[in-house]
């Protein structure tokens, strides 16, 4: 009876546990993700806590410091744990990521949030997230790393989210610091 009322348990549990993927554009700029969620892998990992993975950025010099520039496309591979706030609709988490473009790789580590806003007509959720690489987890010709975000993702279908959002990525390197990216987007995020 005991083994039944856990398997049910970590099946409802499990339901919850969704990976996601993202498309945000702009004007200039195209920005896929996609992140899977490692309770759905594994039994022993509590669902929707830990956060697997990789984004594609394709940046137009127009959204940079230098509009003049020729930008190699920005690739991630990341890692997240979140939890929620004392029971609360605010989820925090603890990150790192590994980031490179042809001759810049850094290690970031960084902080998110997520507030689900107490709105009753649509769920509204508040986001913001900040990452970054000293010089010791920057290599190749890197010197740091800043990124920052924030954005806003309206539920308009079960599981299929409008997003809005900010985001600002320094790459600085040992020759002189340089903003690799500074725009807004819209774009949606799914969940499966």
């Amino acid at each position: 009876m005991l083994k039944k009322l856990t398997l049910i348990t970590m099946s409802v549990v499990s339901a919850f546990a969704l990976h996601t993927a993202e498309i945000n554009i702009n004007d200039k700029d195209l920005e896929i993700a996609g992140q899977f969620d490692m309770g759905q892998f594994n039994d022993m990992i509590e669902p929707n806590t830990i956060f697997v993975g990789l984004k594609y950025l394709n940046a137009d010099a127009a959204n940079s410091d230098n509009k003049q520039a020729h930008l190699e496309s920005f690739y991630e591979a990341n890692f997240l744990m979140m939890k929620d706030f004392k029971n609360s609709d605010f989820r925090i988490g603890l990150g790192a990521k590994i980031n490179h473009t042809k001759d810049y790789e850094t290690l970031p580590l960084g902080v998110e949030g997520s507030y689900l806003l107490p709105v009753k007509i649509l769920s509204l959720y508040l986001n913001a997230s900040i990452y970054y690489a000293p010089s010791v987890l920057s290599f190749d010709n890197a010197e740091n790393y800043l990124e920052t975000r924030a954005n806003i993702d309206a539920e308009i279908i079960e599981n299929g989210k409008l997003t809005l959002g900010y985001r600002k990525i320094d790459t600085n390197y040992k020759m002189g610091d340089f903003t690799y990216n500074k725009t807004w987007y819209i774009g949606f995020k799914f969940s499966f």
